[in-house]
């Protein structure tokens, strides 16, 4: 069972607890907030009252032996640079830190973070995805130049096969999952796969490619 550490608990932190809690996960609390503590106490493996700047109080939370230990600080960019940093002295296997703008995001990477998240930023991206196209369902950057995406069928889609569709020849984009209501699911789909009007195609491109199905 894998272990977690998470620093900060406002609702970005709470969720991630309650989620990898839900996945069958030991969790490691850490707020300074004693009322944020108290709150996630009965869903977290363990729940601490620190300082997670204070270096003593981190050595005594054992975290060089969690997997995992992500820095969730809201809006205090010094704490949580400092943080990641002390993090990282004291050997945390792999250290996740939440960036709330791009400066701070390229320095938690310049400071040794292994992976720099931007929850707000990234929902934003997704929503407009959605927002702006009715058939996307849900959006995931992979990198600036590919994505996942989760589009539902449209009438021109529907009714075709995947080799009649022959997405990846005609715009690079692969599927890799074919989701149909209520709950089958096809990894993998082939040729011979038939779509229906209403099923979600999990698709996988550039973005520009998937942008011009988006308009189909």
């Amino acid at each position: 069972m894998r272990q977690f550490a998470v620093i900060g608990l406002g609702r970005f932190g709470e969720s991630l607890v309650r989620t990898l809690v839900g996945m069958g996960c030991q969790v490691l609390a850490v707020d300074s907030r004693e009322n944020k503590v108290e709150e996630i106490a009965a869903v977290a493996t363990r729940a601490v009252q620190a300082d997670a700047t204070d270096e003593a109080a981190l050595r005594e939370l054992g975290l060089r032996n969690f997997d995992v230990a992500v820095v969730a600080i809201g809006e205090d960019m010094q704490a949580s640079i400092l943080v990641t940093v002390l993090l990282k002295e004291l050997g945390v296997k792999y250290v996740v830190a939440k960036a709330i703008n791009e400066i701070h995001g390229k320095v938690l990477e310049k400071i040794g973070a292994d992976k720099v998240i931007f929850p707000e930023r990234d929902m934003g991206v997704r929503l407009a995805h959605h927002l702006a196209a009715r058939n996307v369902l849900d959006y995931i950057e992979l990198s600036p130049e590919y994505s996942i995406e989760e589009i539902v069928a449209t009438p021109k889609l529907a009714n075709k096969s995947l080799g009649q569709l022959d997405l990846r020849a005609r715009l690079g984009v692969s599927v890799i999952a074919l989701k149909r209501p209520p709950d089958q699911v096809v990894i993998a789909p082939g040729a011979n796969d038939m779509v229906r009007e209403g099923d979600v195609l999990v698709l996988v491109g550039k973005r520009s490619a998937l942008r011009r199905l988006e308009e189909v």
